[in-house]
């Protein structure tokens, strides 16, 4: 592997992490969607994975886990069921079809939230309506490895706190990491040996660079700036899902 290559690697998985560290998502999409510029879908997404599965456990460690536990398992059960079982064709084969409706569908909701509207409180359907927000978000991670919809709208009806909101964020999306490193399989392991451990290891170190940058400063932020970033991020997850597919 060339230095460039390196290079890059760096590169998208330091903004990749530091957009993860302010808003709480996007580092498998960022990270997949440039690295997909210039290597396979599978190959960027398997490089993804250890970097996205460690920032991912550091951004559960909080106090709300247990109560976090009771109140989500439902999404989180269907969203590893429907990833691993998904009938849908995954990242090794699905076409553009898949991210062309997601990316769609990301900015769409990106500027709605933009536009200061909100989902309704779910009240007492929350937990089935959890469910199925999981097999939904489950489908679209087999297929395209982007973990966020419908799932991160659901959380957000839930009117959880700043720092809750970013330590649910963390847990599922660590669940649906290691679904999806299961659902990838031998795929996982031959396309992550195209890449050289001295490229993980790049892509690790570069990614919790950023994550603490962005921490930092999503610190400093004020929780209508917080939310404006949130849905921003999907507007830039959306607008790089949508160049992929065209």
């Amino acid at each position: 592997m060339d230095l460039l290559l390196l290079g890059l690697i760096a590169v998208v998985f330091l903004a990749a992490g530091a957009v993860k560290g302010i808003s709480g998502m996007g580092l498998p999409t960022f990270s997949v969607a440039l690295l997909g510029l210039f290597m396979p879908a599978a190959t960027a997404a398997t490089l993804m994975l250890l970097p996205s599965l460690l920032t991912n456990i550091a951004q559960c460690i909080g106090p709300h886990a247990r109560a976090l536990a009771r109140r989500l398992w439902p999404m989180w059960l269907m969203l590893a069921a429907a990833t691993v079982f998904s009938p849908l064709p995954d990242l090794g084969s699905a076409g553009a079809g898949a991210r062309l409706t997601l990316g769609t569908v990301l900015v769409a909701y990106g500027l709605w939230g933009l536009a200061r509207a909100a989902l309704p409180d779910p009240g007492r359907f929350a937990r089935p309506l959890g469910g199925v927000a999981g097999a939904l978000s489950g489908l679209l991670t087999a297929a395209t490895g982007v973990f966020v919809m419908p799932m991160v709208p659901y959380l957000q009806s839930l009117r959880l706190e700043k720092d809750v909101m970013i330590q649910a964020l963390g847990l599922s999306f660590l669940v649906a990491t290691l679904a999806l490193a299961l659902r990838l399989g031998p795929l996982a392991v031959l396309s992550g040996a195209a890449v050289p451990l001295t490229g993980h290891a790049i892509a690790l170190g570069a990614a919790f660079t950023g994550l603490w940058l962005g921490s930092v400063l999503r610190r400093r932020l004020p929780l209508l700036v917080f939310q404006r970033a949130l849905y921003s991020v999907f507007i830039a997850l959306g607008a790089l899902m949508l160049a992929r597919a065209l």
